[in-house]
């Protein structure tokens, strides 16, 4: 299986970057292309969620791009470039599955799982506390559920299920006590405890918080378009109860 068309795209690209190129290819920098990482990163878990494999294989193409575009950057600038960044990968992969390329053995995936985690730390000695590495630039709620999962990996779980219910309500009491006192910076922490006691009653039913918000986001975004459709006047103009009633017709509908 040859990859003569990744080796054309590489090529393409520092042709972009380079001084009979593309002007706008040439000013962008690492900070500049930042948005943009994010963007396309986004638009593929789209196409995953969609199941439209044309779209998936067009949107992994554009995260390829900011790939080989940061890749590209920094090889102008003598730094480093795509064959040392697919270097140490190729390397980081070998030395995390020992279970593959090794003689480690194995019993299940938690046993993958545990093995990885410990080769991973001793990469990083550096690191002290189990929150460092966490990346800042995430979202807030998968930087939660990532933070969620390194305390519980230090053994700071809930004992069931129950006990997160109560932190839940609790920390809802706690922001109704905010509420009356009409302190924002009180009920913006107390907000913050909530969903964050949130985050820990998906991770401990395994669900994906970040995914699931994006599913509920959707499903909104689609009812709501179909209240606009089914409307017989500017929605500004209607009641409340004529909202809720439109609101259950749309859902009505949908679900047909």
């Amino acid at each position: 299986m040859g990859y003569e068309n990744l080796n054309k795209l590489i090529e393409t690209v520092k042709t972009l970057r380079s001084p009979n190129g593309c002007e706008w290819d040439r000013a962008q920098t690492h900070k500049t292309l930042r948005p943009n990482m994010l963007e396309e990163a986004y638009e593929a878990v789209d196409a995953m969620n969609s199941g439209d494999m044309k779209h998936l294989k067009e949107e992994l193409g554009d995260v390829l791009l900011q790939v080989l575009l940061h890749a590209q950057i920094a090889d102008d600038e003598n730094i480093f470039n795509i064959d040392d960044v697919a270097k140490g990968l190729n390397e980081k992969l070998i030395h995390r599955h020992p279970h593959v390329f090794g003689n480690v053995k194995v019993n299940s995936t938690q046993d993958i799982i545990d093995n990885w985690d410990k080769l991973k730390k001793e990469e990083k000695p550096h690191r002290k506390s189990a929150m460092d590495g966490i990346a800042k630039s995430q979202s807030a709620l998968m930087s939660a559920q990532k933070i969620s999962k390194r305390a519980v990996k230090q053994g700071f779980e809930w004992p069931d299920e129950k006990s997160l219910y109560e932190c839940i309500y609790s920390e809802f009491e706690e922001f109704k006590e905010a509420s009356k006192e009409k302190d924002l910076a009180h009920m913006e922490e107390e907000m913050g405890d909530i969903l964050f006691a949130v985050v820990n009653l998906a991770r401990w039913n395994k669900i994906d918080a970040e995914q699931a918000l994006l599913n509920a986001n959707k499903k909104f975004m689609t009812r709501f378009r179909k209240m606009e459709e089914l409307a017989i006047k500017p929605l500004n103009e209607y009641s409340f109860i004529e909202y809720d009633k439109l609101w259950k017709q749309a859902k009505e509908e949908l679900s047909r």
